[in-house]
């Protein structure tokens, strides 16, 4: 596994109310995310499982449905995190991908990564989603689950997924959203916003902020249809979203149309 892209700068705290307002538009918003992740990594796993009550399990299970595997697939899973979606990609409950990368701005998720996936023949990268280092069209399948929120920009990073996928290949995008409900969108932002906060950052004894920036960085983030806008700019085709729990996640999928030039790459020792 490759070592860090840059050292990651002391955990203090990265996220004050004021920049929490809009954390999309911090012009710094790259490094303060992976501050954040190097702090959370260690709790972060069961913190997903109990403030999801482990629906982040069946969320990745129907991304990993509508990218509709075959056994020759190459698959590229981008904020891989701690390596839960890869490994289903991988064939953790079944038949799998044959070949799963996982790639991570966040260097300190990478080692969790690995340790969950001995045997399952992942290679984990840290690298950019703004940069994969990949060669043009040698993945069959792009994935990134609760990601693309997070990267500096989502539209040149859905252009990047692009680049590296062949034709026939699937764009899948996990992400949480807001219920579109008003009365359940009140009671989820309730939780979200006053519960899980607190919640969480005790488990993880976090002083980034981080769980502040969550539900904030869901609620300024672009909404659905915005998204799927922004895919098809992108160059993807017949791209659909698939609203899951009341809409509190959205797996967003897209299609890279036939070609006619042959693409032989292959993601082979990167």
């Amino acid at each position: 596994m490759p070592g860090p892209m840059e050292s990651t700068p002391p955990t203090s705290s990265v996220w004050s109310d004021a920049l929490l307002a809009n954390p999309h538009g911090v012009a710094d918003k790259r490094l303060r995310v992976r501050k954040m992740f190097a702090a959370i990594a260690p709790s972060y796993d069961l913190n997903n499982r109990l403030h999801s009550l482990w629906m982040d399990q069946w969320w990745r299970r129907r991304a990993v449905q509508l990218a509709e595997l075959r056994p020759t697939d190459q698959v590229v899973d981008v904020a891989c995190g701690t390596g839960d979606l890869a490994l289903r990609f991988a064939g953790a409950l079944g038949a799998g991908a044959k070949r799963v990368v996982g790639i991570d701005f966040t260097y300190e998720m990478l080692p969790m990564a690995a340790r969950k996936s001995v045997g399952r023949g992942i290679c984990w990268i840290n690298g950019d989603a703004l940069c994969l280092p990949l060669p043009d069209a040698c993945a069959d399948v792009v994935s990134i689950a609760f990601g693309i929120r997070n990267v500096a920009d989502p539209a040149a990073a859905c252009r990047e997924f692009r680049r590296v996928l062949r034709p026939g290949g699937r764009l899948i995008i996990l992400e949480f959203s807001l219920p579109a409900n008003p009365v359940l969108r009140g009671m989820y932002n309730f939780y979200f916003r006053r519960i899980l906060p607190r919640t969480a950052t005790w488990i993880s004894g976090d002083t980034t902020g981080a769980y502040k920036y969550l539900p904030e960085s869901v609620n300024t983030f672009i909404d659905r249809s915005s998204m799927v806008r922004m895919m098809s700019e992108a160059g993807f085709s017949d791209v659909r979203q698939h609203p899951l729990t009341f809409g509190v996640c959205v797996c967003y999928r897209g299609l890279v149309g036939p070609s006619e030039e042959p693409a032989n790459l292959s993601l082979g020792r990167v």
